[in-house]
């Protein structure tokens, strides 16, 4: 898309897939369950069609944000070891969004950051990005971009809505 283009810094914000409810293990732990396993390929590949490349992932390290993540890294064709873990994305504020991204290095144009409610809605609602969600579902992508050449400048910019998408809309 614009990745050739170092000025536009592109953000791929995606919420966990759908998770086992029934587990009984504590809720770092909680795995994804069947529907979540087949949304998260799924929508990795919507994503490479409008995206193309990604240049990094930024998940929360609990196992549903993790797993969702290792789908796309497959599907993107990523090394899994590539996938950076940040415990502060478990259960974040939108603050703590802002600071990973204003920390991300400025040789990557384009980042995909998974994590979880209800901060994730809160997060992609403070963007001002003039589109709204009630809800993030799980396995949705809210895709914006900046004309930022470094990501500490990412909070300040003007950011420009590309799409919202999840399992259950029809395209």
């Amino acid at each position: 898309m614009h990745n050739k283009n170092s000025l536009l810094k592109t953000l791929f914000i995606i919420r966990h897939a759908k998770s086992d409810q029934s587990f009984f293990g504590n809720d770092f732990e909680r795995p994804l369950n069947d529907r979540g396993k087949a949304d998260a390929p799924e929508m990795a590949e919507r994503l490479i069609k409008r995206a193309g490349k990604i240049d990094a992932l930024i998940s929360s390290p609990a196992t549903r944000a993790k797993q969702t993540a290792q789908h796309f890294a497959k599907a993107l064709q990523v090394p899994e070891n590539d996938i950076v873990f940040v415990s502060a994305l478990y259960h974040a504020p939108s603050e703590v969004f802002y600071d990973v991204i204003a920390a991300l290095p400025q040789n990557l144009d384009t980042v995909a950051i998974y994590a979880h409610n209800p901060g994730i809605t809160h997060f992609v609602n403070s963007l001002d990005s003039g589109t709204r969600v009630d809800n993030m579902p799980t396995c949705a992508i809210f895709g914006i971009e900046t004309n930022i050449t470094n990501w500490a400048n990412f909070a300040k910019a003007k950011k420009e809505f590309l799409f919202f998408d999840y399992p259950k809309s029809h395209f």
